[in-house]
């Protein structure tokens, strides 16, 4: 489900369909993909939904635990973000499994050349929580 808020997508899709309707597409290049899914179960220590209070249920997800290190798994928007008054926010909520195979998750912009600039990272992993 997309909202008019460029990027606004909470995943309620029918299977792969989030890409289109939520304007992202994989990468095609990286090692591997992200998933949707309602209950991705990783140990003993998983989301049973989405953060979302309510009906929301979807959440995209990666598998790590049969990687290497170094492997990337990598979605980009189909859709430019409109900075409004110069300014451009991202807003997400991500939930990282305590796992040795548990990497980092990052956020870059593309600026117009094409170069990938490291907005935002994080490998915390201590909290059980969105």
């Amino acid at each position: 489900y997309y909202t008019s808020i460029p990027g606004s997508c909470n995943f309620e899709t029918q299977g792969q369909e989030w890409t289109t309707v939520c304007g992202l597409t994989q990468d095609a290049t990286d090692d591997f993909d992200w998933n949707i899914s309602n209950n991705a179960v990783t140990g003993q220590t998983h989301p049973h939904t989405d953060h979302t209070p309510g009906k929301g249920q979807n959440f995209l997800y990666v598998n790590s635990s049969a990687q290497k290190e170094g492997n990337r798994a990598r979605i980009t928007t189909t859709k430019f973000f409109p900075a409004s008054l110069g300014v451009c926010r991202v807003r997400f909520w991500f939930w990282m499994f305590p796992s040795r195979q548990t990497g980092v998750l990052k956020v870059y912009t593309v600026e117009e050349h094409g170069m990938d600039i490291l907005m935002w990272s994080s490998s915390r992993n201590e909290e059980n929580k969105w």
